[in-house]
């Protein structure tokens, strides 16, 4: 029953971000982003500042640990945002709302992937990933 409940959640997720397009700004597109955001490896050590698959992570430390991340290529593009979801506010059934992609990007897809814990986040929880570029350059970012 959970499982469906998941997916039910992973496909409402998705189809909900894939046309968002909020205004935040054509300086975050390149790495560093700016404003509040500082990068992830900083703030979470001993997180790398390059995760393969993922790219480089900044975040606002005011909306950590959920997010949105703000994920770059090793060139400084943009190329996905993440929000952190934990098990525990899924399985309590709460309202997960105001996700939105960055800044003025087109969603290329979504992937929902399960995580254990990590520096940032020790509790089990997934990443909503909104991806800019193709699977295929998602899976070659190392």
């Amino acid at each position: 029953m959970k499982r469906i409940a998941y997916g039910a959640l992973v496909l409402f997720v998705g189809l909900g971000l894939a046309g968002v397009t909020p205004r935040l700004g054509a300086a975050q597109r390149k790495a560093p982003p700016g404003g509040a955001y500082k990068k992830a490896s900083v703030l979470f050590p001993p997180l790398p500042d390059f995760l393969p698959g993922l790219g480089t992570l900044y975040v606002d430390p005011a909306t950590a640990p959920a997010g949105p991340y703000l994920s770059y290529d090793r060139q400084g593009n943009l190329v996905n945002t993440i929000y952190m979801i934990t098990l525990k506010d899924m399985n309590a059934q709460k309202a997960i709302a105001g996700l939105k992609s960055a800044p003025n990007q087109r969603v290329d897809h979504v992937d929902a992937v399960y995580v254990a814990g990590h520096p940032g986040l020790a509790e089990p929880h997934y990443h909503f990933i909104l991806w800019y570029i193709s699977p295929a350059k998602a899976a070659a970012l190392k």
